[in-house]
């Protein structure tokens, strides 16, 4: 059994672990709040955008467009986002799992995959596949469109220059605090989407734009992008702090189990010592008599 003074030390340091954890969750909890209001409402703007591109798309000539222009895929490229940031849970480690699972069926289906890594965990994660054309650290802290629009123009480049033929961008998808879930979405080529949603069904005709479709399809893809880009960036900013927030939570109660048990180590340890003391005295006055 341990001595009293080293369970005293092990019950210490644990009640100091768990002051630690503890802010860093009312810290997470905190820049929940800000990331979530700043994710919620980039979300109707993303999906309005989305609306608007595939109205346009559907009655656009879309042969004029090099960013939609559909190859015979060869080459693939994963932009991979993830946080700055560990302690975290799992969060990251099943947005790089996701992201290993589709290299390895497009690598199965004889296909060369290449990585963008926005985030320090996604990139020292996937660095030893040696796939890892480009990386973005020290970003996910405090990024702003502007960091969206590099990556987005970077893609974009490699894709017109012929290097990559599908983009697809892995992130992960906030739901809800208590989960967040890794999700995968194509960026190049730009599609248009199939069917219509139940908005679009109230209503018949086309859109009439002015200038042209095509004019302002050349004008919306690379802003189509950016927003792609800057919507998972949110999503997986927001996501970082809630799943950092439940673990710390979590690590916070498994602290305090730890103290419970080992205060009742501590008093064990305590009781076996009083009774050797009390064996000791009455062992000495019996061998008095």
């Amino acid at each position: 059994m341990a001595s009293l003074k080293e369970v005293k030390t092990k019950i210490s340091g644990v009640k100091k672990t768990a002051q630690i954890t503890k802010a860093m969750n009312m810290v997470a909890a905190a820049k929940l709040r800000g990331a979530q209001e700043k994710m919620e409402a980039f979300r109707p703007y993303a999906a309005k955008f989305d609306e608007a591109m595939s109205n346009l798309s559907g009655g656009a000539n879309t042969t004029g467009f090099p960013l939609m222009e559909v190859r015979d895929e060869k080459t693939v490229e994963l932009v991979v986002v993830t946080s700055d940031r560990g302690l975290c849970g799992s969060f990251n480690a099943n947005i790089i799992k996701l992201a290993l699972m589709k290299m390895a069926e497009y690598e199965a289906s004889g296909k060369k995959v290449s990585f963008v890594c926005v985030g320090k965990k996604g990139s020292q994660a996937l660095k030893k596949t040696g796939l890892v054309r480009k990386s973005y650290r020290d970003i996910m802290s405090n990024f702003q469109m502007y960091n969206a629009r590099e990556i987005a123009t970077d893609v974009a480049a490699e894709f017109l220059s012929g290097a990559t033929d599908k983009v697809e961008i892995i992130y992960g998808h906030f739901k809800s605090v208590a989960i967040q879930r890794p999700e995968i979405s194509g960026v190049l080529p730009v599609q248009p989407k199939s069917g219509q949603s139940s908005t679009e069904k109230k209503f018949s005709g086309d859109y009439i734009y002015e200038p042209s479709t095509e004019e302002i399809m050349d004008v919306l893809q690379p802003l189509y992008l950016n927003v792609i880009v800057y919507h998972a960036m949110l999503e997986v900013g927001a996501s970082e702090h809630a799943a950092r927030m439940t673990a710390m939570d979590n690590a916070t109660n498994a602290c305090k189990d730890m103290v419970r048990n080992l205060t009742i180590v501590y008093n064990k340890a305590r009781q076996a010592a009083v009774t050797s003391e009390l064996m000791d005295i009455v062992g000495g006055a019996e061998a008095l008599k």
